[in-house]
């Protein structure tokens, strides 16, 4: 296998996909190709961590709760 210049899904930029890391991806059993650039891998990292999982900052897990006002 050669190297492969696919396209970022968020910038539309071109990368490359080196012949290591389709090795790496196939050892770890992963079945899809990157669908982004390094950096906007690293942008939608960033981007998960500051919303926490979804859930608002505002609550909190030790607060009381009426489930009746759901």
């Amino acid at each position: 296998m050669a190297d492969k210049t696919l396209i970022c899904k968020d910038c539309n930029s071109e990368f490359i996909f080196t012949q290591g890391e389709q090795d790496f991806y196939k050892e770890k059993g992963f079945m899809n190709e990157p669908q982004r650039c390094s950096s906007c891998r690293t942008a939608k990292k960033q981007q998960r961590k500051s919303y926490g999982n979804g859930f608002s900052k505002s609550r909190s897990f030790g607060s009381k709760m009426d489930f009746r006002s759901w």
